[in-house]
């Protein structure tokens, strides 16, 4: 066996045995970045894309959830910084074939996934999360829907740990105010 094999069958053992477990866990931080399953299955793909592709700068049997979430985060945000400085486009075609057509009942496909996360939090939470600023629902979601401690959201961000505890504190205080009359309204003080 030569040295290139080795090292390929080393790869794609660190790659099966230590990244392909935390798939799930990785689709479910893109879905609540991006709410929406077709984004989320783009940036899990990019993430595994880019991390079989520096598995060689990873240290097997370190955090490798740490490190593919940090991946996925930064994609995330190269993503949105594209799409931020780009006017939205319309295809024509979708919408002229839309209109031309006979049936113009639209049949929806009901995401589970979304319906149980949904009603688990509710409109206003979701949509509460969907207005923080990206640095503040980036902390939101790494520390109270992943569970990473401090220390591993601050390497994930590439942040300071203070700035993590402050970012924290200022997000949950957003959130606490836009959601004030909504928990009023459930009769919380």
């Amino acid at each position: 066996m030569n040295k290139d094999s080795q090292s390929k069958e080393n790869k794609d053992k660190i790659f099966n045995e230590e990244f392909m477990p935390l798939i799930d866990a990785l689709y479910t931080f893109a879905y609540h970045l991006t709410y929406n399953e077709e984004d989320a299955n783009d940036l899990v793909q990019e993430t595994y894309l880019k991390a079989y592709r520096f598995i060689g700068s990873y240290v097997s049997g370190t955090n490798a959830k740490a490190w593919l979430f940090k991946i996925l985060k930064n994609a995330f945000i190269n993503e949105y910084r594209k799409k931020s400085k780009k006017p939205s486009r319309v295809d024509y075609e979708e919408i002229s074939g839309y209109h031309d057509s006979e049936d113009h009942s639209k049949v929806e496909f009901l995401d589970l996934r979304q319906e149980i996360y949904q009603s688990m939090l509710g409109d206003e939470v979701t949509f509460a999360l969907n207005t923080l600023p990206v640095d503040f629902r980036l902390v939101v979601l790494l520390c109270d829907i992943e569970g990473f401690t401090y220390e591993e959201i601050a390497k994930i961000t590439d942040i300071p740990i203070g700035t993590v505890r402050s970012r924290l504190h200022r997000a949950r205080n957003m959130l606490k105010e836009s959601l004030s009359h909504y928990a009023n309204k459930l009769g919380y003080k």
